[in-house]
């Protein structure tokens, strides 16, 4: 059987025309309306002069226009050529020329490239106007199954874009492992938060839409609110992450996590595995969500498919890739090319055959004779099979070697996840310092709340694998290096490795600088008086506008003071319309104060804040800073609370610091690193 989504959607435009095919936030199309449009864009384009068999590209924005776009373009019989959003001009227009494309649509401006593209914009292309009778007419006639349909660019090993040729049977084929490999049923409403130029997200926006289900885009994981926004708007009830992006929301969500995902009742992460660790809280989280993990890549679409939630209570097979579907073959390879049989003692490289796989790659004839061999398609990953399940040991050119022994990097991540204290690692291999075994395993790590050992984790790991597997260097980041769909980007962190050697410039205090990230929420736990002492200390040790020291520490404890200050703040933010950020449960609050007649006030209690907040955080407490107060020192009922207080009437309360044992890590924030300008 052979198919093409545009002759999908044309038969549901028919069969069910008022169904809501794909909405970004309030834009919605239905089947019927994405037909009439996708038709009205081919005759658009054919008015630009687009033929069949031309090449168009297009911004893949995440809004309902992209989907338009790329169906108009396959109706027309033209090449659909994605484009991500953010390319630069530089890139674009290059690809621009490699494929000799007859257009461009997008409305990002191409800059000093510009006359060197036919562009037209996409939102207009996409529009609903009244100049239909003076467009051509344009019928569909269905591809032959090798005709290409498709280029999707990838990063090369070389630098060069590399450009994927699939062909429709592919794109169908792709489409239909997705609906076999996760089940989709034609009532989905599925929540899709990645970027429209990547593999995963296009095989499973092709796999809602073929079925007839219902697709809900939004533009990244950078704010969780917004997937109960669209949980809310659209009751959806199934989601495609990737692994990095369940971290994102599981810290922004907190407690919220397991209420808010346990709406969904399946979930696929693709564009990486989800670690063992990851698998087994998911699936204990969310009892009642189908998780599914799949491995795929532009080549291929999804071509292993692991159900998540059978395997996770397997200490074996939850830590396997996927099993392939039946129209997908998979051998493994020796270092000579020849097919082996496999096990964890021999693994080899993965090949794979079947109908979904690339034609090969566009204007680069080495590179595609190098991947397609013999009807196989070559990857770089290298593998073994157990019991029909594959199992990643990593990419070849990751795998680590230790004095001729092979270790792979995912299995010691995988294991040193689980140590109690790293949010997540990743690992490579650098030089040996003691020049013997040639490579050793060096280890990346975000540590949760500052409390790390080097000692207490190498310790931990001893007692979980081989000797020469345990990694001999261990470098504290604030946060891993990841590319555009959040995947560990290793030549980051090699590059990180070339350019700061053993990173020895990494200490005590930037890590707890770099580790720091604000508590809201607090365990029901006590401050040993001794560390509170200590953190007090540092505030007061900080500095002070021409050595002043006007400021004071007013330090409550007292359950009942706590809550008295906070409904009292409450209640006079919500009067004077001055927002106030929730704070619950801290064992203690710090009110720093400082007299009004200092001019320097503001800034003693800032460094003083920022002092208690690392002291803090070197001890694992959290904190986090309150600002309300600095213009309610006078305004009831916080002025009563505060003389209660025996705050003088003369000082200002510039910070208010609460502190406590996080219930949950904090979230990490984006830091902007362009703001730095060296002037000279």
């Amino acid at each position: 059987m052979y198919d093409t989504l545009v002759n999908r959607i044309l038969e549901l435009a028919s069969k069910q025309p008022d169904k809501l095919a794909v909405a970004f936030k309030k834009e919605q199309l239905t089947y019927g309306e994405l037909a009439k449009r996708m038709e009205l864009i081919a005759r658009r384009l054919s008015w630009l002069g687009v033929k069949k068999g031309d090449c168009v590209l297009f911004s893949a924005v995440s809004k309902t226009e992209m989907v338009s776009a790329y169906l108009g373009i396959h109706f027309c019989g033209a090449v659909a050529v994605f484009i991500d959003k953010n390319a630069t001009p530089e890139n674009a227009a290059f690809i621009y020329k490699d494929t000799n494309a007859a257009v461009f649509l997008t409305d990002k401006p191409l800059k000093e490239y510009a006359n060197e593209c036919k562009t037209y914009s996409l939102r207009q292309i996409c529009s609903e106007d009244e100049e239909q009778e003076q467009l051509p007419e344009v019928v569909y006639e269905l591809p032959k199954e090798d005709t290409i349909a498709e280029l999707l660019f990838t990063s090369g090993t070389t630098g060069r874009a590399k450009g994927v040729i699939l062909t429709f049977k592919a794109v169908y084929q792709i489409l239909s492992n997705t609906l076999a490999g996760i089940g989709l049923k034609e009532e989905e409403r599925l929540l899709l938060p990645l970027p429209l130029n990547h593999s995963f997200a296009l095989r499973v926006l092709r796999a809602v839409l073929y079925r007839g289900a219902t697709l809900i885009l939004q533009n990244g994981f950078t704010f969780a609110k917004e997937i109960e926004n669209n949980l809310d708007l659209y009751d959806c009830t199934a989601l495609s992450v990737v692994p990095a992006s369940v971290e994102t929301i599981s810290r922004q969500m907190q407690d919220k996590f397991a209420e808010v995902m346990g709406r969904f009742h399946l979930i696929e992460a693709g564009a990486g595995s989800l670690s063992i660790e990851q698998r087994k809280n998911l699936t204990s989280i969310l009892p009642n969500t189908q998780i599914y993990n799949t491995w795929g890549s532009s080549e291929t679409g999804g071509a292993l498919f692991l159900d998540v939630t059978a395997v996770a209570s397997d200490p074996v097979k939850v830590g396997a890739l996927g099993k392939p579907l039946p129209n997908v073959e998979v051998k493994v390879l020796n270092e000579a090319g020849e097919e082996i049989v496999s096990d964890r003692e021999h693994p080899g490289r993965m090949a794979l055959k079947g109908d979904m796989q690339m034609a090969g790659y566009w204007n680069q004839p080495e590179e595609t004779a190098k991947t397609l061999q013999g009807g196989w398609l070559l990857t770089g990953d290298m593998i073994y099979i157990e019991d029909e399940l594959v199992y990643m040991l990593g990419r070849a050119d990751d795998i680590i070697n230790v004095g001729g022994e092979k270790v792979s990097p995912i299995e010691v991540e995988n294991i040193a996840s689980e140590y109690p204290n790293i949010v997540e690692c990743a690992c490579i291999g650098v030089p040996d310092p003691e020049g013997i075994l040639g490579f050793v395993p060096a280890l990346y790590v975000v540590v949760r709340n500052n409390q790390y050992s080097e000692d207490d984790i190498r310790k931990w790991l001893s007692t979980r694998m081989e000797r020469y597997k345990i990694p001999v260097i261990y470098i504290c980041i604030s946060e891993l290096p990841r590319n555009r769909m959040l995947k560990i980007d290793r030549k980051a962190l090699r590059a990180m490795w070339e350019s700061n050697g053993d990173q020895t410039l990494m200490n005590p205090v930037m890590q707890a600088i770099l580790t720091r990230r604000s508590i809201r929420k607090f365990q029901d736990k006590a401050i040993p008086d001794n560390i509170l002492e200590m953190i007090l200390q540092a505030g007061y040790y900080a500095p002070s506008g021409h050595n002043m020291q006007t400021w004071r520490f007013t330090v409550i404890r007292k359950k009942e003071n706590i809550q008295r200050l906070k409904e009292a703040a409450v209640v006079t933010a919500k009067e004077h319309k001055v927002y106030c950020y929730g704070f619950e449960n801290p064992a203690c609050l710090v009110l720093i104060s400082n007299d009004e007649r200092n001019v320097n006030g503001c800034q003693d209690a800032s460094c003083a804040a920022e002092n208690m907040f690392l002291a803090a955080q070197s001890y694992g407490i959290g904190s986090v800073w309150l600002n309300a107060l600095s213009t309610l020192r006078n305004a009831e009922p916080v002025k009563t609370v505060l003389d209660g207080f025996d705050i003088p009437e003369n000082h200002r309360v510039w910070s208010m610091v609460a502190l406590g044992y996080p219930i949950a890590d904090g979230v990490l924030l984006a830091k902007k690193k362009e703001v730095v300008v060296y002037a000279d």
